[in-house]
């Protein structure tokens, strides 16, 4: 293997297939020796297989690689067994800064008893676009400066438990409409109003020093009308570095995502970012891509299209961030950890936001629970709520609750059954389990109910955008991990809700 192609590797980030270092990977990392992995839920399935797994991730690409996880909180987390973070948009209802600065060291604390050294967290995305399918309870809000002060926050607190925080998704993906994982959006607005929404907050967090952002892929024609941020040296060298001053890591987004593989060829794509400023190409989920571009940069390093002066700043950069957070694991006491498990309950509960309610449902009445089924996950997600362990958790509540589920797809199917139970209930809890918002046929199913002049509560579990829909009566928990719904028991018995709504309807 030549210098070049050692070169080439440490300034790529790739993933792993399963839950054990294969002969064949190990034989992949080793042959380029890449700088770091990014984890997946099926990277993870036990605490004792997971410290093993880091174990041989040391020995082969040393302790000072970079071992990412998309740990935000909420819907995405990875590592089930550690504190569960509320949501970011959780922590924007709380209208308190520090409780999120706490929340990222507890994520910290967590991440960094395995060894894992790098966090592509929180999102700095101002959620400006109810429409959006990829950030929605990523993101603290739709205020730009409750954003920065959450989000920098909650990085400068993940950064002082000792893991690098990557914020992201820079210049901003709170204002789109398309997922850039299926395709390349535009973000068409003047450089002004960039200036004071989608760039406020990443501007406060390179003012506080935090360690990494991460790009987005997403053509913002104000700052650069050709290229995507991700491969623009207008945006990452000329704003970021020259303007901004940063210092700090600048990691791509996937670059396997059809917002870029689709548009550029996957080598070319590779050393396009690192001339324009990036210091760290990602690629998952394709070991052919990966090869593609790690042997790409290797012959632009050796033919001089890969500016030297740039790569050597970088390696610089790289060497200093791996020393100031090594992928050693360091001891999480038990007594640390129900700290911090107490702790995210406490923010749920902060969070937890009442719409419109005059009365609370009675817990003795005849309830019906009505949800969507199937439900689907998507870009950064992994898993969901089931309908049956909602109804578990509310039957603790209401003795009396029975489950209706019905197609997200055909939601009407079930409307002669919904129609039967309605005669036999006093109450109607509504699920808002999805990510997505409502169908049209779901409407009319939460139409059928209220034509039964039944009280309807809307229990808003995932997107607080839902109740923007329907302006129900609602409880909005922005998630839901298990404080989240320990937080909603609490709510329905009667605890008065605190939180205040983040986002703009």
């Amino acid at each position: 293997m030549s210098e070049f192609h050692k070169r080439a590797g440490q300034h790529m980030i790739v993933d792993i297939p399963g839950a054990t270092l294969d002969e064949n990977t190990r034989l992949f990392l080793q042959k380029y020796r890449f700088k770091g992995i990014c984890l997946f839920r099926r990277n993870v399935q036990s605490p004792e297989q997971l410290h093993q797994l880091m174990a041989d991730l040391r020995e082969v690409l040393g302790e000072d690689a970079l071992i990412a996880i998309d740990q935000e909180g909420g819907a995405v987390i990875r590592i089930l067994d550690t504190p569960q973070a509320p949501s970011a948009m959780a922590l924007g209802a709380t209208a308190n800064p520090e409780i999120s600065r706490q929340v990222g060291a507890a994520v910290g604390r967590g991440l960094r008893s395995y060894g894992i050294n790098w966090n592509y967290a929180p999102s700095l995305d101002v959620n400006v676009n109810p429409l959006n399918p990829m950030i929605g309870d990523r993101s603290f809000g739709s205020d730009p400066e409750s954003v920065a002060l959450h989000g920098v926050n909650w990085a400068l607190g993940l950064e002082e438990a000792g893991v690098l925080s990557s914020v992201k998704h820079f210049p901003g993906h709170g204002d789109t409409h398309i997922d850039t994982h299926l395709a390349l959006p535009t973000v068409n607005k003047p450089l002004e109003e960039l200036l004071a929404t989608e760039l406020h907050p990443f501007k406060k967090a390179a003012e506080a020093g935090v360690g990494s952002m991460m790009t987005a892929h997403i053509i913002f024609p104000a700052l650069d009308p050709e290229n995507p941020a991700t491969l623009s040296e207008k945006i990452l060298g000329g704003l970021l570095r020259d303007s901004w001053g940063y210092d700090g890591l600048i990691v791509t987004d996937a670059m396997d995502m059809h917002a870029i593989s689709r548009q550029y060829e996957g080598g070319k794509a590779a050393i396009k970012a690192l001339n324009a400023g990036a210091d760290l190409v990602l690629c998952v989920n394709d070991a052919a891509l990966q090869e593609q571009q790690v042997e790409a940069i290797a012959q632009a390093i050796e033919d001089g299209s890969l500016n030297a002066e740039l790569l050597a700043r970088s390696e610089a950069r790289l060497a200093r961030f791996s020393v100031r957070f090594p992928c050693i694991p360091v001891p999480y006491s038990e007594a640390q950890q129900t700290e911090d498990d107490a702790l995210m309950l406490t923010a749920s509960r902060l969070a937890l936001t009442e719409h419109r309610i005059e009365h609370l449902p009675d817990t003795q009445e005849p309830t019906l629970l009505l949800c969507p089924e199937n439900l689907s996950v998507g870009g950064a997600y992994e898993d969901t709520l089931s309908p049956s362990h909602l109804q578990e958790r509310l039957q603790e509540v209401f003795p009396s609750l029975t489950l209706l589920t019905y197609p997200q797809h055909d939601a009407l199917q079930v409307l002669p059954q919904l129609q039967q139970a309605l005669q036999d209930t006093q109450q109607v809890l509504l699920g808002g389990l999805a990510r997505e918002l409502f169908t049209p046929e779901e409407q009319q199913l939460v139409a059928t109910v209220q034509q039964q002049n039944l009280p309807i509560l809307h229990l808003a579990l995932w997107n607080p955008y839902q109740v923007m829909q329907l302006d129900l009566p609602a409880l909005i928990t922005y998630g839901f991990r298990d404080n989240a719904l320990q937080a909603l028991q609490e709510a329905l018995q009667g605890k008065n809700p605190t939180g205040k709504l983040p986002v703009r309807f």
